[in-house]
């Protein structure tokens, strides 16, 4: 055999694994470009679940979707929309199969780990005003101090009124902080191990330090803090016990690097997923199976709640689909979802040249090479995981191939080492034949993720050809 036939016989046979940036057209590379700045504005205006809800249902209602409460009656080709609390949304384009026959589902989360304040939040330790939390989520508690905070949430009053907190993004806006010990004193802390170098009862946020005039009350700088919310937003200290207020970083999302070809910003996993989700459904008309486009909460703390993917308020959508297309035998449900196929669409671990013992480099993935495809979550001896069937990677793969959509097979981790679980479970749970498909993260779950602009784009353009 020659050389060249040697050559030829690799191309062939060997995983292609190349950079995916080489070879792209001018029309490609404008069309990655002008995806991930509209990404990027979308991050920038949705840190918290509520924000990501509102702006998709605004994106949804711009682009033909009605509120299924508003139809009687769906027919093919047909969209719809349903909010859960304000932190969930479903939407759908009805096809012309029936619905018994089954559903494309693409099923991103847009909770995010984060800063919450308890619910009595506010005290006062020597002139300085300060605020109690609670994290959420697996983060590594040090990366969230000495940095800017913005503060989002909603408080609501007995009587119904709900209030919105927005502080720390506009330019104007005063930020938070949780401010870290110096080293100059930081010798205990330091003999800390890593994860406990900063507590969960350490992490209180800065928010104030001139007191009220008037030497007659105690507590001065916490009644002016309270006197100016209460001036501003109508609320005492009370109204924190029915508030859901979180601090997420004050950074925007950016291009990085010197060639603009990567984005760094907070919240990515999953939101990237949310927003290729959301993106991919815009694009579909009228399909042969009903394809629908779930933002789900809750994925960071184990899927439950009446906002996680274990809800039967998901359900209950699917229940007026078939309803609403003539679908009414009471088994229908369990019919659509044993013949549905779904996309946890997730985030996975991006390889990082600093720490590349953490990674067996044979099965993880990298910047640059596609989207993401596990078909296997868990950990340890696959401990909590949802496996794909071989069948269904195999029509994948013919999907995205089709669409020249590029992908990756990797896991998260060494075994033994890494590991880790999404909704994938919660949809095999219901019957459905799920795989995890989404974007590598450098940074996962920090306050300031790192992915490639080229796995952005074909995460699209992968959930796209799924969907149509």
């Amino acid at each position: 055999m020659s050389r060249n036939d040697g050559k030829e016989l690799k191309m062939k046979l060997f995983t292609n694994k190349n950079n995916g940036w080489e070879n792209l057209s001018d029309d490609e590379l404008k069309d990655i470009f002008q995806y991930a700045d509209e990404y990027m504005y979308y991050l920038n205006n949705s840190k918290t679940e509520k924000e990501i809800v509102h702006n998709s249902k605004e994106i949804l209602l711009k682009n033909g979707f009605v509120d299924i409460s508003e139809i009687d009656e769906l027919k093919a080709g047909d969209k719809v929309f349903y909010v859960n609390r304000g932190r969930c949304i479903y939407a759908a384009v009805i096809g012309t199969d029936d619905l018994e026959d089954g559903f494309k589902i693409v099923a991103a989360h847009c909770d995010s780990p984060r800063i919450d304040l308890k619910q009595n939040p506010l005290y006062e330790d020597n002139g300085l005003a300060m605020l109690k939390t609670h994290y959420y989520g697996g983060i590594k508690k040090y990366q969230w101090t000495n940095i800017p905070l913005s503060i989002h949430g909603t408080v609501v009053k007995p009587d119904g009124e709900k209030i919105n907190i927005c502080v720390g993004e506009n330019e104007d806006d005063p930020i938070f902080t949780i401010s870290d010990l110096l080293p100059h004193l930081a010798q205990e802390q330091m003999e800390r191990k890593l994860k406990d170098g900063v507590q969960g009862e350490e992490l209180n946020v800065l928010a104030g330090s001139i007191p009220y005039d008037s030497d007659e009350v105690s507590e001065r700088v916490k009644l002016n803090i309270l006197q100016l919310l209460n001036e501003r937003y109508g609320i005492k200290e009370i109204d924190f016990m029915s508030s859901e207020i979180e601090l997420v970083p004050a950074f925007k999302a950016k291009s990085m690097g010197f060639d603009y070809s990567m984005i760094a910003g907070y919240g990515q996993d999953d939101k990237v997923c949310c927003y290729a989700a959301l993106r991919a459904i815009l694009d579909v008309e009228t399909p042969k199976k009903t394809a629908i486009c779930v933002i789900t909460d809750k994925e960071e703390v184990g899927f439950n709640g009446v906002t996680g993917m274990y809800t039967r308020i998901f359900d209950t959508f699917v229940l007026e689909l078939l309803e609403k297309t003539g679908n009414t035998s009471p088994i229908s449900l369990d019919k659509a979802f044993s013949n549905t196929r779904a996309l946890s669409a997730d985030v996975d671990a991006a390889y990082n040249p600093n720490y590349a013992s953490a990674f067996e480099k044979n099965n993880t993935a990298y910047l640059n090479k596609g989207m993401t495809v596990v078909k296997y979550t868990g950990s340890k001896g696959k401990s909590g995981a949802s496996e794909a069937p071989a069948e269904f990677v195999a029509e994948l793969r013919k999907i995205f191939d089709d669409a020249n959509a590029k992908y990756q097979s990797c896991e998260l981790g060494k075994v033994d080492k890494g590991g880790g679980g999404t909704i994938a479970l919660t949809l095999a749970n219901r019957g459905m034949d799920v795989l995890d498909v989404g974007v590598p993260v450098m940074g996962m779950h920090s306050p300031y993720e790192i992915t490639s602009k080229f796995d952005v784009f074909q995460a699209y353009k992968g959930y796209r050809a799924f969907l149509k």
